[in-house]
């Protein structure tokens, strides 16, 4: 996909088999032209998509209609009330007006609006906006929803009440959900699956599990001395080095290339410092989308 001079998306390909799926990658790393694509509202300057088996070019009315789509940026219709929008987004989709009430109705309640469905949504705070974006992506039933950033701008309280209903989506509603965010704690907490994106290519595309395991393994270290020389060594080795979170004047360090703690306590000596201070730790999403950006 190319807009201009700039190359969207470059040889991308990609075959998603559905659950709930993280969408990753940094500012403009083509995520959001990949879910303008699936959705048939840009087509591709060379090769092809298709979505539930339909051709993305030929059939994209259709898809629309059997996808929802949760887009980053505020969609509301200035001067309606809550259930009037989600409704009409229903009977957009081809659904008889009646029934887009009714599950309008339903979409709102189901996302925590129903107090405030008669209010004009102009007047909504900025969480409540993005709950009446997943609304009106689910109005219809759909198959599968693409959600694009749908924690943006919310409170740490209505973010984890956001993932929970994504979470529930995924789990309970028989919908596959493809959450696009650059919070990858928030992916963590909805996908087992993720693709990482980077200039429009895809870095990686695997379980979170098994990503995680191929990523190397987490220390926390302290040592006594100057820590300098032996950081530095490590980087130098290609392993990552991070100020730590949890323990003050220590350093948080991913080993690469299946090397082991003997290679801190090496290092160590190398440099002339002693390790007072390691423990394990857990490795996180971020870890791993760090490192394919490295290895891209």
């Amino acid at each position: 996909m190319r807009f201009g001079k700039v190359q969207a998306l470059a040889g991308l390909t990609l075959r998603v088999a559905g659950g709930a799926v993280g969408l990753l990658g940094p500012n403009g790393a083509g995520k959001t032209t990949l879910i303008k694509t699936l959705l048939g509202l840009v087509a591709p300057s060379r090769g092809s998509a298709s979505v539930l088996g339909l051709d993305a070019r030929r059939d994209p009315r259709r898809i629309r209609q059997l996808i929802g789509y949760m887009p980053e940026r505020d969609c509301h219709i200035a001067g309606m009330n809550a259930v009037n929008f989600v409704a009409y987004a229903g009977e957009l989709t081809g659904m008889r007006r009646t029934d887009a009430f009714s599950r309008a109705h339903e979409a709102l309640f189901y996302v925590g609006l129903e107090e405030a469905r008669y209010r004009n949504v102009d007047t909504y705070s900025t969480g409540m906006k993005q709950r009446i974006k997943l609304a009106q992506a689910l109005v219809h039933g759909p198959k599968i929803v693409l959600l694009d950033e749908p924690t943006n701008g919310m409170d740490p309280k209505g973010r984890d009440e956001m993932l929970a209903l994504v979470k529930d989506i995924a789990t309970n509603k028989g919908i596959h959900v493809i959450l696009s965010s650059h919070l990858l704690p928030d992916v963590e907490t909805v996908c087992k699956h993720v693709v990482v994106l980077s200039r429009g290519k895809v870095l990686a595309d695997d379980d979170i599990a098994r990503l995680k395991a191929g990523a190397g393994d987490a220390f926390v270290v302290r040592v006594k001395g100057d820590a300098a020389p032996f950081l530095a060594r490590l980087v130098g080795l290609g392993h990552a080095v991070t100020a730590a979170t949890t323990s003050e004047g220590a350093h948080r360090v991913v080993l690469r290339n299946g090397d082991g703690s003997d290679l801190l306590f090496r290092t160590a000596r190398e440099s002339g410092v002693q390790i007072r201070h390691l423990i394990p730790e857990t490795l996180s999403l971020e870890d791993v989308f760090m490192k394919a950006l490295e290895e891209a």
